[in-house]
């Protein structure tokens, strides 16, 4: 079946359909991996968003049960050059299709994702639309489409209740903004005993497990439109160690008086150059943002810069010199690298066990 992506400038693609049929209406934005689009659809990071993926051929690899970061897809769409239909690996379970399908998932392939991209890099990310209605007019959709927006992102992915993965060692609370289960996997594999909480849970709730140290997670939308949890986190600066990864590390800046703002057209792949600052080493990095922290809002005789990104400048670390508290713009828990950043965790290890 035909299909087609209209973004918000007026510029139409015409394509072919795979998942389901139907249309969406969603923020357009393009992920630079080569691999990886179980992980990038799973993400709860790109909620509310449809996924362009670069690399020119997805699917080759099927989709399996285990590398997935949540319990299904995030994305509200998917776009891509190439659909391949016989996945070859002895993992798969079952085409990319019959999985987006399953989950009510619309696609669209055939169509040329580098001028899409191109599109987005110099204009900037944009709404669109993608739909298999043979009588489709932009007209007729194009202020519904402009007035499109991401309302509450963060309690939509969140967990609902408090879940607890045992370990026998240090007590870690994880405040879940749209968590990507590997954070969760780095953690058990240090022998960490993790709580994991929602987005909205209070201190007394949190601090009630008495944790070694506290962690905020990575989640989709506006930083600034999270005002409770930025509250939630002002209140657990300086109780225990703090490690934020993604949103959580925007928005114990914004709990610090520093600011943020929109990029042009975010960081999403997994090749990302990020270089520690003191370390002097430069690390290949995942990443899924559309935010940044402003360096000249950065209260510099509490907070410096640790990390920052090679391609342009961004701040992508901060380290707060008065409390024990650290956070990072990219994913440390992702394996781009392999796995480069995963000292990160360590890092974190060790600081629990300085402050116990």
């Amino acid at each position: 079946m035909k299909a087609i992506l209209a973004l918000e400038d007026g510029t139409i693609f015409h394509g072919e359909n795979f998942g389901i049929e139907g249309e969406v209406i969603g923020e357009i934005v393009f992920n630079t991996g080569m691999t990886g689009y179980q992980e990038v659809l799973t993400d709860p990071s790109y909620c509310g968003q449809v996924v362009t993926m670069t690399y020119p051929l997805i699917g080759n690899y099927g989709v399996n049960i285990d590398d997935i970061e949540s319990g299904k897809p995030q994305v509200k769409g998917f776009i891509v050059r190439e659909l391949c239909d016989n996945p070859s690996n002895w993992r798969s379970v079952e085409t990319l299709e019959e999985y987006l399908k399953r989950h009510n998932i619309i696609g669209i392939q055939g169509i040329d994702t580098r001028a899409l991209t191109r599109i987005l890099r110099d204009k900037g990310t944009m709404k669109g639309i993608i739909t298999t209605d043979p009588n489709f007019s932009l007209e007729d959709k194009i202020d519904e489409i402009k007035a499109y927006e991401i309302k509450d992102p963060v309690m939509c992915v969140t967990t609902k209740e408090v879940i607890h993965y045992k370990g026998d060692g240090l007590k870690v609370a994880l405040l879940d903004l749209g968590i990507k289960q590997n954070i969760v996997r780095s953690l058990l594999k240090r022998g960490c005993d993790v709580y994991v909480y929602p987005a909205n849970a209070k201190v007394d709730e949190i601090m009630a497990v008495n944790p070694d140290g506290i962690m905020l997670s990575n989640g989709p939308g506006d930083p600034k439109d999270c005002v409770e949890t930025i509250d939630t986190i002002k209140k657990l600066i300086g109780k225990k160690p703090m490690f934020g990864i993604c949103l959580g590390h925007q928005l114990t800046a914004l709990a610090n008086n520093a600011d943020t703002e929109k990029l042009k057209y975010g960081h999403r792949g997994c090749n990302h150059p990020v270089k520690d600052l003191e370390k002097d080493l430069t690390y290949i990095t995942s990443q899924n943002h559309g935010y940044t922290i402003i360096e000249a809002s950065l209260d510099a005789s509490r907070m410096e810069v640790s990390h920052r990104n090679m391609n342009d400048g961004t701040i992508e670390g901060v380290r707060y010199k008065d409390v024990p508290v650290f956070t990072v713009q990219f994913h440390p828990e992702a394996s781009p690298g392999p796995k480069d950043t995963a000292y990160l965790f360590d890092e974190f290890i060790e600081l629990m066990n300085k402050y116990k």
